[in-house]
């Protein structure tokens, strides 16, 4: 709008002119270069490297005029473009532009014509005199001169071991490229990679990287092409030329030189005997891998693994672990898989390394006796024996010093006779030879105890038992074989003495009623320990031959004039 009406003709020239001047400018061609110049569309936060001349790269890019049409792509070939930098394999413009940038940035670079194809341009595709834009994205940057470069981002605190040359190791793993792309995971597959180090199963780089790293440790490790899959990739996710980057975390190591090793965390004292070859043990144990991960553990079945040692029953290592243990003993058994599950592991993963955090509750050999050990008092009168009725009272526990029962809790001794099975093997041969007063440790193997199956709820299987006795009274018992004696000659009138109503037999009552009265007369004892009834009654029934309830003259004998092979109840 012209701000004076009676210039109209001047203000209508002027805007005429305005407009010729700027569309002679839109349309003009593009204002030379001294120089590139270099537009930077995009930088990442991070920048570890930057390009130096010398340096190989991988990039994408796209070739443009200065109108905006393209003439190349590395994208539509699906491939980046792979060169060294400063070595005159680019043009010269480009070969100063990428100096400087970083993996993952981008830049547009524009190249004057003296430092591109200058005059003569390039065939069809690039006039002479040329501008040339290129949009350019970095993905990958190395040097000759480089090696392999850790980065330990966890370390354990404890290290006992590191990877060393011909070591097996199994670790997880994230591989990518320089620019962030994952190729490749062992933790998508839900698996180690299991593999020797240092003796060409790997790429030369990763040899290198995992040298040195304990189990536990998490590292980067990256590598140059070179030490990787090189010139060609490896026809599938990595592309050639391209530097690799892996993210470790160490999970196993062993060689197959190892044997196991122990480390004993609690040694009970005194320890007086260590387990051998042949014997049988229980033991409570907690198995997990190297990596600390849990695979099975007796504590949560709240049962103990018993087990004979030193033959084939357990894995190698365990077998040569358990050897030399003191009962009470706690120690950590570290077992290389060649000494346990091998290299299909079973249940447990391949050549995978075991730890068993054991505690040795009791073990005993089949050859075993009861041991015993006795305080006497100053005077030792009688002896118990075979058929003896014997009072004592006892402490009863297994080895680890675990509570099973105790005749104080109830106040009252525990009574037997021996010999007649009314309690386990040991404890009759533990209580043999006692007399009244004394006081015994007897230590009885499970084959002369429970035996395998134990008592339900109260005694485990195959459990050494420990009982701690003391003999409170004894009563001597009758000679093996016999449930009553007399005390004095026998009547010679024996059976019309018992005949009370004298009708030439004997009832079971007559029979009773004589017997009782010798017994309270002191005439006769019966055997102690038994109820006296069923006494009686064992020796009427096999005095009735006949088996029709009554006796009878000729039935009725005495133990003497039985037959050698008779043996009385």
């Amino acid at each position: 709008v012209c701000p004076n009406p009676a210039r109209n003709h001047t203000c209508h020239l002027m805007i005429l002119l305005a407009f010729l001047v700027t569309f002679v400018a839109c349309n003009a061609p593009p204002v030379p270069l001294d120089d590139i110049v270099i537009e930077k569309t995009f930088t990442p936060e991070r920048c570890d490297r930057r390009v130096k001349s010398g340096d190989f790269v991988r990039y994408h890019y796209i070739g443009m005029f200065p109108d905006g049409k393209k003439f190349d792509s590395s994208y539509d070939r699906s491939n980046t473009y792979n060169v060294f930098v400063g070595q005159k394999q680019l043009i010269a413009g480009m070969d100063k532009a990428l100096v400087g940038m970083c993996v993952n940035e981008r830049w547009m670079i524009k190249i004057p014509p003296q430092l591109a194809y200058g005059k003569d341009g390039y065939g069809d595709t690039i006039p002479p005199d040329s501008i040339l834009h290129f949009d350019v994205l970095m993905l990958d940057i190395w040097n000759t001169e480089d090696k392999v470069q850790i980065k330990t981002y966890h370390k354990p605190e404890s290290c006992g071991r590191t990877v060393q040359v011909s070591d097996y190791v199994r670790y997880h793993y994230n591989g990518t490229l320089l620019d962030g792309t994952l190729f490749d995971s062992s933790h998508t597959r839900m698996r180690t990679y299991d593999t020797y180090v240092g003796i060409g199963w790997l790429i030369a780089g990763m040899d290198q990287g995992l040298l040195g790293m304990c189990v536990g440790e998490k590292r980067i490790i990256t590598l140059p092409p070179f030490l990787g899959y090189g010139e060609n990739g490896d026809g599938s996710d990595i592309p050639a030329q391209a530097s690799l980057v892996f993210d470790v975390v160490l999970l196993d190591l062993h060689n197959p030189k190892d044997e196991i090793t122990v480390e004993v965390e609690s040694l009970p004292d005194p320890c007086p005997r260590k387990s051998e070859v042949g014997d049988f043990m229980r033991y409570h144990y907690n198995g997990s891998l190297l990596d600390g991960t849990l695979f099975d553990s007796s504590y949560s079945r709240n049962s103990t693994y018993d087990t004979y040692i030193g033959k084939g029953y357990v894995i190698a290592g365990m077998d040569q672990g358990l050897l030399g243990v003191c009962v009470g003993e706690r120690r950590r058994i570290v077992i290389p898989p060649h000494l346990a599950y091998g290299e299909e592991g079973t249940g447990i993963p391949g050549s995978a390394v075991l730890v068993f955090d054991v505690h040795i509750i009791d073990f005993h050999n089949p050859s075993d006796t009861v041991e015993i050990t006795s305080v006497k008092p100053e005077k030792c009168g009688k002896i118990a024996k075979r058929g003896d009725f014997v009072k004592y009272h006892y402490n009863a526990t297994l080895m680890d010093g675990t509570f099973i029962g105790s005749t104080h809790t109830f106040g009252k001794t525990y009574d037997v006779v021996l010999g007649a099975g009314q309690v386990v093997i040991g404890m009759e041969q533990g209580l043999i030879g006692m007399c009244v007063g004394e006081k015994r440790k007897l230590v009885i193997p499970p084959h002369l105890g429970y035996g395998e199956r134990g008592v339900d709820g109260e005694v485990p299987g195959s459990a050494v038992l420990v009982f701690d006795v003391e003999l409170v009274d004894l009563e001597e018992g009758l000679p093996e074989g016999y449930m009553f004696v007399w005390n004095s000659d026998v009547s010679p009138n024996l059976f019309s003495e018992m005949d009370k109503n004298k009708d030439a037999q004997l009832d079971a009552t007559e029979f009773s009623d004589y017997i009782l009265q010798q017994v309270e007369e002191g005439k006769g004892r019966l055997a102690p320990g038994f109820d006296p009834q069923r006494i009686i009654e064992n020796m009427y029934d096999n005095q009735d031959r006949n088996k029709d309830g009554r006796i009878t003259e000729d039935e009725f004998k005495l133990k003497a004039d039985e037959a050698a092979t008779h043996d009385e109840l």
